[in-house]
């Protein structure tokens, strides 16, 4: 247990959440609920092209509409008295290589159109549906040019050219880690076996579509912006740069958000273009993205094509990994997308392993497609992915049971904190005892018994095995700046004891249902020894709090959940220094405890922290130069990542004749360190899991040879349903972070990294009698039963 994790009234509890009330009434204020006097609305037309040049624009009939307030191209925003909306920026480049505002998406083109959504114009009206109406109405003179949606494909010598600033579309060759010394290990090894793993675009598909509402005092100056955020001090400061605009008169609030999953991170140009036309008619605007928008617009995940190879002994011994892979960036090289198939790619390349070595090269490629960014997971996905299908490869080639081959190679528990091969310090771990927990659960020896059996009944039954690790709370900021990051990644936090003694904390995170409300509030309440409903947590305002870094990458429990602990430690060491003056004993003569000072040795004389707060702000008794009120701010910055782990295990059925894939169970073993309140724990690796479970059977964003998207709406697009995510049946182990002020790891992303190569490898465990050794993503029923017509042999091994 680590010293500094705590165990609390309320921290480690599962409590009622303070946010379910208003979601669950309908009293919940999402950006489409909100209204102002005098507001219009906006359409943005979009290229129905994946690559075309724009010869004209005609606007006249849609200025004809009645209630069309204006129509404006390209041209027009050029034209303005305001600076035109530049470029949306790239916040992560690379250590050695700044990526060129040439590939930073346009808020707005007018003469070349790279991708199916791309802007191209807007009209503003009075009423949505009028603004629709009138869009329609507009007519563009396209010139088709060839498109190319595949990355291979766009480095061909006939590709059509996406970017004069790279001819081969090629924007990126990035490479890590140590190549001779894994050609060394690879060269010693008694095996080598290898991937292919193309993985596929994912949706964001978040329940609320982006949307925001602008309003602008041409007396102030002051720019308000309310809008789907994950990130709300991002936002503003990214708006600021896009718009020319001071970033202190520009206020961006977050209401009730209804998901994000990585989508609503960053910018895009929509935003910028609604907060443009507030100022430029000087009235409310208001954007919401219809759905089959939010598909074309929406920065997709994934998008990484890897080649994997893994050198290993006889014995199951693992030596090294070698990747080299190809990420298809799409038009424009979206804000954060440089750090993803490439740092936190690599970061994690070596799993819960023990390697001698490792090296990978990633080349990020244009295509004419929407952009790709931060989805659920990012690229650990792929990491993950491709090293248990490494792993259940070389166990089936080399007769090692799956299970064994993992625990040959884990990182033993008391190697820790260990450096990896590709250089992360994992702070904590223990991974045995998450795989033996998920193994009891499964009841794993007499399931391997019972696939015996079926196997000779002419059904086929499949385990797939995954160990994972996670990397999450994401500073320190130093390091991030050492890799290409162009913010800071500590997190902020004020907790303020109101004279009455009620407490407010306001945090730089942005929650958008986690849970944070809830989450922050025990925190606050242990550590100050307050009732749990005294507590409330403000968000997601920049106006309201000061600075932040936002919510993502399972930051907000270790990064923003320390910021807060750590503000409420300091407000309970002032209050220590007026109970000792009030007191009169030294300050080391004051001990603190659920919520009283009182001096040591004489429990009788103390004051209740709500008294404290009460002389605080009277101010009438306080030590010398100590300022009144009770309000202390912290700005956390993490010494190190957290790596929270664990196994999970898929268990199929599938009918040979049909291709269809039955979930007989589904077992998953976290360990994310210390839970602040385990049920949103489990209900984040069960939101998790059902994306991974997506992604795994049926999520794909397709595009044809045109660059025209087929999957815009929800008929198209394969979302994981009720019917087909199984029931899951979820443990914990807890080993906690030591160096985190609550020994809290971050759980956003284990399921999403987990549930993939579990579910795939299960898929290819049952298809072994067939010869079958890997299935690509989505495995479809009718992958499945490809596969099964294609395979060389029959069941048995017949051929």
């Amino acid at each position: 247990m680590s010293e500094t994790a705590p165990a609390g009234k309320y921290f480690g509890k599962t409590v009622e959440r303070k946010e379910d009330p208003e979601l669950i009434t309908g009293d919940a204020g999402y950006v489409d609920d909100l209204e102002e006097p005098g507001m219009c609305h906006i359409a943005i037309l979009r290229s129905q092209h994946g690559h075309a040049k724009i010869n004209d624009i005609d606007t006249s009939r849609a200025e004809e509409v009645e209630g069309v307030i204006d129509v404006l191209t390209a041209e027009d925003f050029e034209a303005a008295a305001l600076p035109t909306p530049g470029h949306i920026p790239v916040i992560w480049h690379f250590t050695d290589f700044e990526i060129p505002e040439a590939f930073w998406k346009r808020v707005i083109v007018g003469d070349r159109a790279r991708y199916q959504g791309e802007s191209i114009a807007v009209v503003i009206a009075e009423d949505r549906y009028t603004a629709y109406n009138a869009r329609d109405q507009i007519h563009v003179d396209y010139e088709p040019l060839d498109a190319v949606v595949s990355p291979f494909d766009a480095m061909e010598a006939d590709a059509p050219t996406l970017h004069d600033e790279a001819p081969d579309n090629v924007v990126f060759d990035w490479e890590e880690g140590d190549a001779e010394a894994t050609d060394e290990q690879f060269e010693a090894a008694d095996h080598t076996f290898s991937v292919e793993l193309p993985s596929q675009r994912i949706l964001p598909t978040s329940i609320e579509t982006r949307g925001a509402l602008a309003t602008y005092s041409g007396s102030s100056g002051k720019l308000e912006l309310q809008m789907t955020s994950q990130n709300p001090h991002l936002h503003r400061s990214l708006l600021s740069r896009v718009l020319d605009y001071p970033e202190h008169k520009i206020q961006v609030v977050a209401p009730d958000v209804g998901g994000g999953f990585g989508s609503k991170i960053y910018h895009y140009a929509d935003e910028a273009i609604t907060a443009w036309l507030a100022m430029y008619l000087e009235r409310p605007v208001k954007w919401i993205a219809p759905r089959s928008e939010a598909s074309q617009t929406d920065a997709h995940g994934r998008g990484l094509a890897q080649e994997g190879e893994l050198a290993i002994d006889d014995d199951g011994t693992v030596r090294a990994v070698r990747v080299t892979g190809h990420v298809d960036l799409g038009a424009y090289v979206s804000c954060l997308l440089p750090a993803l198939p490439t740092d936190e790619y690599w970061g994690v390349l070596s799993g819960p392993y023990d390697l001698n070595a490792a090296h990978c090269r990633i080349r990020g490629v244009l295509t004419n497609a929407a952009p790709v960014d931060a989805y659920r997971g990012a690229n650990l996905t792929d990491a993950t992915h491709l090293l248990e299908r490494l792993m259940k490869t070389a166990a089936t080639e080399l007769g090692i049971d799956p299970v064994e081959i993992r625990r040959r190679n884990f990182i033993s528990a008391d190697e820790f904190p260990f450096e990896t091969v590709t250089g992360m310090l994992y702070d904590s771990g223990d991974y045995e005892p998450a795989l033996d927990r998920a193994l009891e659960m499964v009841d794993y020896e007499a399931l391997r018994g019972r696939q015996a059996k079926l196997r000779e009944e002419g059904r086929y039954l499949g385990i797939g095995v995954a160990s994972f690790i996670e990397m999450s709370g994401l500073g320190p900021s130093a390091i991030c700046g050492m890799l290409g990051a162009q913010s800071g990644y500590w997190e902020n936090s004020t907790i303020r004891v109101h004279p009455s003694g009620t407490v407010t904390a306001f945090c730089g995170t942005s929650g958008h249902g986690q849970g944070h409300e809830t989450t922050f509030a025990q925190i606050v309440a242990d550590k100050l020894g307050v009732p749990y409903d005294d507590v409330e947590v403000v968000e997601g305002d920049t106006d309201q709090i000061a600075h932040g870094q936002g919510t993502y990458a399972s930051r907000s429990g270790p990064v923003g959940g320390g910021a807060v602990a750590r503000g409420a430690d300091k407000v309970v060491e002032k209050g220590r220094k007026i109970a000792a003056h009030q007191l009169e004993v030294q300050l080391e003569d004051i001990d603190f405890e659920d919520g009283a000072f009182a001096v040591t040795g004489a429990p009788d004389r103390s004051m209740t922290i709500q008294e404290i707060a009460a002389e605080a702000y009277l101010g009438h008794d306080l030590p010398d130069e100590m300022e009144p009120g009770l309000e202390e701010t912290s700005f956390y910055d993490p010494e190190n990542l957290t790596f929270p782990f664990g196994t999970h295990i898929a268990v199929v059925e599938i009918d040979p004749a049909t291709g269809e894939l039955e979930f007989v169970r589904y077992v998953g073993v976290d360990d994310c360190g210390e839970q602040i309140n385990p049920q949103i724990v489990e209900g984040q690796v069960q939101g998790g899991v059902a994306q991974g479970i997506g992604q795994a059977r049926s999520e794909a964003a397709v595009y044809d040879d045109r660059g025209n998207i087929r999957t815009a709406t929800l008929l198209d697009y394969g979302l994981p349903k009720t019917n087909t995510v199984p029931e899951l049946e979820l443990d914990s182990t807890v080993t906690p972070s030591p160096h985190n002020p609550i020994g809290v790891k971050g759980v956003g992303e284990a399921g999403t990294l987990a549930a993939p190569p579990a579910v795939v490898n299960a898929v290819v465990d049952a298809l072994e009698p067939f010869g079958i050794d890997h299935v690509n993503m989505p495995v479809t029923d009718e992958v499945i039963w490809t596969a099964i017509q294609e395979s060389e042999t029959g069941p048995g091994g017949e051929s």
